[in-house]
Order: C-alpha cells, then structure tokens, then sequence
C-alpha cells in the first residue's frame, strides 16, 4: 500500500510533475525545431479539443501561485526581517 504521508511519496510526485514539464517543453521545441513555428501555425488542424482541457492549464497557474506566495514569505518575512534564507528553510519544514 501507498503511505501518502511519506516524505518520500511526496519528493517522488514533485520529480514526476517536474519531468513531466521538462520532457513537455523538450518535445515542443523537438517539432517547432523539425516543422518550424510558422508551419505549425499554419497547417494546425481543426479539431475541438476535450472539455477536460482547460483544467489541465490551471496546474501551472497554480503551482506558480503558490511558489509566488512562498516567495512572499521569504522575501516580507524573512530577508526584509535580517533573517536568513536557513530560517525560512527551517519555517517551511517544521510543523
């Protein structure tokens, strides 16, 4: 069985989102490379895309929302206090 409170289950769900990114930036620039930007453009199909689809855009936004507010965090209550960069590695791991 899965133990979803592991430090490990979560370190291994950030690596797959992260390489999920990575190969899906990677294989975009592959066809832009082999096909050209302007070629897409132009010979892109018509076909509807599922309803699904636009949930699958929120993820980033949202995980950029939330690395936004870390980054609030540190900056407002950490660097701008004279505390470290340590302390606010301290604060996001404590419970």
């Amino acid at each position: 069985m899965i133990d979803f409170t592991t430090p490990e289950f979560y370190s291994y769900t950030i690596f797959g989102v992260i390489l999920n990114f990575v190969f899906s930036i990677i294989f975009g620039v592959y066809l832009s490379n082999n096909i050209g930007v302007q070629e897409m453009i132009l010979s892109k199909g018509d076909q509807e895309q599922p309803w699904w689809m636009f949930f699958t855009l929120l993820v980033p936004f949202a995980k950029m929302a939330i690395t936004l507010y870390r980054v609030a965090i540190l900056q407002f209550y950490f660097l701008n206090e004279g505390k470290t960069h340590k302390d606010f590695w301290i604060y996001l791991t404590n419970k």
